[in-house]
């Protein structure tokens, strides 16, 4: 099953990463009316656990997991990118770090509390991601021999317990960013885990007990509750705790048939949503090289056209690794194999 609009907002995830990342000297920060949403951006990082675990079982629900095949497939989809934009970093940043660069080629920085966000920051969620698809075909496994009720007590409750442990336990021993207990609360891949289970039970909701219609009013309320969310809370967001909305959300996209799905299906919209981990994992090396050009030449970058520049940049230059690189590779990989 292909749900095109779902696809999309991939590219509002990222892009609203990139902003909160560098958009620091601009509009979205400087104007009181949405700066409290972009200051939260990085919860887009959440919304891709949960969409990714979403999206697996869509992918494979009416099919049975062949090891070789499905590790082989996770493999083409993620590395290769993953790998060129650890390299690119490597070449602008002349880091030499053996142990560096060995946990990443590996994918294991973020188990290791000082390291997620060395090198190529971005990759500490892939680093995630890479564990969550290698629990999937166990994972997959109960999803299947069990029932709707018992998995969707057993995701529940989980997702409870990591809600209860990071909101009243390790939060008692955070001491700020940078320190290895942020790094450990934020990226640690099995505080995460709970969030791709979300989006696993989600899907089994959407394929057993969703119809489709129009659903363009509740998707509107449940933005406008994330926003509030945003406004109003001063918890930790980024475990898990906005799968109360993001998972909702995801559901009543994927299932309608409103205004909403006719803009989210266009066809250059879904390619934005294709290109959209290529410009993730761009983002900070094109940074790094845009910032460097700008200096020398003397050009400011602490200001709304640099950044302007900076995205158009990342987004042709993502275009350009997704349809050389990441589409090839994949290919390439898939056919070797």
């Amino acid at each position: 099953m292909i749900i095109n609009q779902i696809t999309f907002t991939r590219f509002l995830a990222a892009i609203s990463i990139v902003i909160f990342h560098f958009g620091h000297s601009t509009f979205f920060y400087e104007n009181n009316y949405i700066n409290f949403i972009i200051s939260h951006a990085n919860i887009g990082v959440s919304y891709f656990f949960i969409l990714s675990g979403f999206i697996m079982v869509i992918a494979y629900n009416n099919k049975s997991i062949k090891v070789f095949d499905y590790y082989k497939n996770r493999f083409a989809r993620i590395y290769p990118m993953y790998i060129f934009a650890l390299l690119l970093f490597l070449v602008i940043s002349n880091n030499n770090s053996k142990t560096l660069i060995l946990y990443h080629i590996l994918g294991i920085q973020s188990w290791i509390p000082g390291f997620p966000l060395t090198l190529n920051m971005p990759g500490w969620s892939i680093s995630v991601e890479i564990f969550f698809y290698s629990l999937f075909p166990l994972i997959f496994y109960f999803l299947k021999k069990y029932t709707f009720k018992t998995v969707s007590i057993a995701i529940i409750t989980i997702w409870i317990i990591s809600q209860l442990f990071t909101h009243f336990f390790i939060m008692n021993f955070y001491e700020g960013y940078p320190s290895k207990s942020h790094d450990f609360i934020f990226y640690f891949p099995i505080i995460h885990l709970n969030e791709f289970l979300i989006g696993n039970l989600s899907a089994l909701f959407f394929l057993t007990k969703m119809k489709i219609k129009n659903y363009d009013i509740l998707i509107i309320l449940f933005v406008l509750l994330t926003i509030a969310i945003f406004k109003f809370t001063s918890l930790q967001l980024h475990n898990g705790l906005l799968a109360i909305t993001f998972a909702p959300l995801i559901i009543l996209i994927s299932a309608n048939t409103g205004y909403i799905t006719k803009i989210f299906d266009n066809k250059i919209l879904r390619y934005l949503g294709e290109v959209s981990y290529s410009l993730y994992i761009l983002q900070y090396p094109v940074n790094v090289i845009m910032k460097k050009t700008f200096i020398y030449y003397n050009i400011p970058t602490n200001n709304m056209q640099f950044f302007s520049v900076f995205v158009l940049v990342l987004l042709a230059f993502s275009i350009i690794s997704y349809e050389l690189i990441e589409k090839n590779t994949r290919r390439l990989i898939k056919n070797f194999l």
